[in-house]
């Protein structure tokens, strides 16, 4: 709650980057403002008038996101100004504060841009009231412009809120990956001082009795070499055991980077795990697979869910990677071949299927031989 507080109180963005409608896309919207001139009995009076509303508007427009925090509200004002000063002559001139409610979701926070661009429609139909003929003209078109600006003004912040949410996802998986690696420095430390700090003082140690030997007991002094040596050796092979369980990877941590990359991409994931117990090859060899489909899947499959499903019988493990993207033929690049090559090096296999418009699926299998202990 106290974090929801805080975002509420925060301030409103302050950089261009963070407006995602594009400033040209959206000029699109001022063909509404010609559309009333078809039926207005001077035209051509109504045309000028909404040629320099136009001239005016467009400066305030493109200025709007580039812009900083604390003059956006003043471009806001200065918009929906530009449509009262319209609407006298053509009431496509409620255009303008269509985009004023727009703006007012960008500027202000939820609840005050609420407010700003309630204001904004109920001068509008206090205005439209004045200089309309009709009441019935003056309620259509200030319901009209109450839907419409409502409208734009709710898809406005559900785009804030969506960016914000997606800044938070990217600002998380910054963290985990900065704690994770904390994790692991701290992790290959201990590894390491328990793997060499006793072999190093006991090679220290042998190779000082050596030193004082050679003189006396050369037949001794070669013995202690000798287990220096034997030593050193035994040392050199932990050595490289350790440095290959540091580039294995953990199919769990795997999973969890994962989640978060697709998160981030707006992909479901959902995910059928069995305990089953791996060894650390098959575990390093699978969790590889894994992120080589992820960023396939991020790539290009332009899917909406994945699946994730690990599974052992008799015959040894499977994971399956499915999504329901657009699928498609399959080229062997080096990812795939890659995959292909690690899983056959442990006695394993790589099957695919990726059918148009049905997305793709690829099921990595090991033998039984990558299980440690019974199959559960």
């Amino acid at each position: 709650m106290e974090r929801l507080a805080h975002h509420e109180s925060a301030p409103p963005p302050s950089r261009s980057d963070d407006i995602h409608d594009s400033p040209w896309v959206t000029l699109a919207y001022l063909l509404f403002v010609f559309v009333p001139l078809a039926f207005l009995p001077d035209p051509m009076r109504a045309l000028l008038a909404s040629a320099l509303a136009i001239a005016v508007f467009l400066p305030l427009h493109f200025g709007f996101y580039h812009s900083s925090s604390s003059v956006r509200p003043w471009l806001v004002l200065a918009v929906a100004l530009v449509g009262y000063g319209l609407v006298p002559y053509n009431p496509g001139g409620n255009t303008f504060l269509i985009y004023a409610c727009a703006m007012a979701g960008w500027s202000f926070r939820p609840r005050i841009a609420a407010l700003v661009a309630a204001a904004l429609v109920a001068l509008l139909a206090a205005e439209f009231w004045w200089v309309m003929p009709t009441v019935r003209l003056a309620v259509a078109w200030a319901g009209m412009a109450a839907v419409v600006g409502g409208l734009v003004l709710a898809g406005t912040l559900y785009s804030r809120e969506r960016s914000r949410r997606n800044s938070e996802l990217r600002l998380t998986q910054q963290e985990v990956a900065r704690l994770a690696a904390m994790a692991e420095r701290e992790r290959i430390g201990r590894d390491l001082h328990d793997l060499l700090g006793h072999t190093l003082s006991l090679v220290a140690i042998k190779s000082e009795l050596a030193g004082r030997l050679v003189d006396r007991s050369p037949l001794e002094a070669k013995a202690q070499m000798a287990e220096v040596e034997s030593v050193a050796r035994k040392a050199l092979a932990q050595v490289r055991e350790a440095v290959a369980g540091i580039r294995a990877t953990g199919l769990e941590a795997e999973l969890a980077a994962a989640r978060l990359a697709l998160l981030s991409a707006e992909v479901r994931l959902d995910q059928r795990i069995a305990p089953v117990a791996l060894s650390p090859e098959a575990e390093s060899v699978l969790a590889l697979g894994l992120r080589e489909a992820v960023t396939n899947i991020l790539r290009h499959a332009q899917a909406q869910r994945v699946d994730v499903e690990l599974s052992a019988d008799a015959g040894g493990v499977q994971l399956l990677i499915s999504d329901d993207g657009r699928g498609g033929t399959i080229e062997p690049n080096t990812g795939l071949a890659g995959m292909r090559e690690r899983l056959v090096a442990l006695g394993g296999g790589l099957q695919y299927d990726s059918t148009p418009g049905s997305g793709t699926r690829l099921v990595l299998s090991l033998p039984r031989p990558a299980l440690q202990g019974p199959n559960p």
